[in-house]
């Protein structure tokens, strides 16, 4: 009821100033310390990729690219923050406007085109939360960086990333970048991942703890091509997958007041396509590596649908958005219950 009635506000603001808004007002209450009283967190612990998650529900990457509302989301009752996508240097992303609400069908279309303040600014806001808890760090190129240049974009986030993550995610799959989705690909792919396993390695020894590496792909993918990334997936010895990010599809929504928008459709929407890439995944993976699951959860039968696709865990963002802070509850309830 509260967070309807905070919701029909926002809503009567343009979709990125109610993004921040939104997070500013979530940071003040967890400095007044009013959002763990109003939303208490579900302990339920989880392991995953040797780390263990407070709960299965996290929060997808996107909502705070530069980490600066890290103690504000955490207190909310996620099992785990995903902050990103973060890029080496810092860029406005794509002219305004740029963030579309489709509430008929519990959707968006964005085309941010990883509008972030650089790593150098994300490492700072790392070093001042006081969050605890699992911190995944989403990494990305800079949309002047050539296609064939990405690694060395990947490689400057790892680096700088690597002593504060919990884990990082390689982000290849955004439609929102020129090129970039060429990543998950054949030889760009297995060149890609092959080198930032490496950089993983050497890391290890220089920082003496492993940080996990997960990739996350695409929902708009034929089967044969979520069997070939598998299979790299594996040969790289990749520690997770994400699946997935938003998608190009306009199922569903083309007929609405937006839906024909350029850039990536997350929310319910993407959820039955994002599902099935996670099933595909999970048929050709074998339980070598684990998947998080995204895309389209906005109740939590929704949440344990991914689960049981062959998810670990699951991530929400568009959900979160159009549901609240109840969505969290709710989600990891009902996976604790079914662990």
């Amino acid at each position: 009821m509260l967070y309807s009635m905070a919701r029909k506000a926002l809503f009567c603001l343009s979709p990125e100033t109610a993004h921040y808004v939104s997070l500013d007002a979530i940071s003040a209450a967890g400095r007044l310390n009013v959002t763990s009283t109003l939303f208490p967190p579900v302990y339920a612990p989880v392991e995953v990729m040797g780390l263990t998650f407070a709960n299965s529900v996290g929060l997808a990457a996107g909502l705070d690219k530069d980490g600066d509302h890290i103690d504000g989301l955490a207190a909310l009752g996620f099992g785990f923050i995903e902050i990103g996508t973060v890029t080496p240097r810092p860029q406005p992303g794509n002219p305004s406007p740029r963030l579309f609400r489709i509430p008929e069908k519990q959707a968006i279309i964005n085309r941010m085109g990883f509008n972030n303040k650089g790593i150098d600014h994300l490492v700072r806001q790392v070093k001042k939360s006081k969050y605890s808890g699992i911190l995944g760090i989403n990494i990305g190129k800079n949309f002047d960086t050539p296609v064939e240049n990405a690694l060395d974009d990947y490689l400057i986030c790892l680096r700088k990333a690597y002593p504060l993550a919990s884990y990082i995610v390689i982000n290849i799959s955004s439609p929102n970048t020129p090129g970039l989705r060429k990543l998950q690909y054949g030889e760009s792919l297995d060149h890609l991942l092959s080198n930032l396993k490496k950089e993983q390695q050497k890391l290890e020894v220089e920082h003496g703890k492993k940080v996990p590496l997960a990739v996350k792909i695409a929902p708009d993918l034929e089967n044969d091509e979520v069997e070939m990334i598998a299979k790299q997936l594996i040969e790289n010895n990749i520690d997770a997958v994400i699946a997935t990010n938003t998608t190009l599809g306009r199922e569903g929504v083309s007929h609405l007041s937006h839906g024909n928008e350029q850039g990536g459709l997350s929310g319910a929407p993407v959820k039955a396509k994002s599902t099935a890439v996670i099933k595909e995944l999970a048929k050709h993976l074998d339980g070598k590596l684990p998947i998080i699951g995204v895309g389209g959860i906005t109740t939590a039968n929704d949440a344990q649908e991914k689960i049981d696709a062959g998810a670990s865990l699951v991530q929400i963002y568009t959900g979160f958005i159009y549901e609240g802070p109840d969505l969290i509850r709710q989600s990891a309830k009902r996976l604790a219950r079914h662990s």
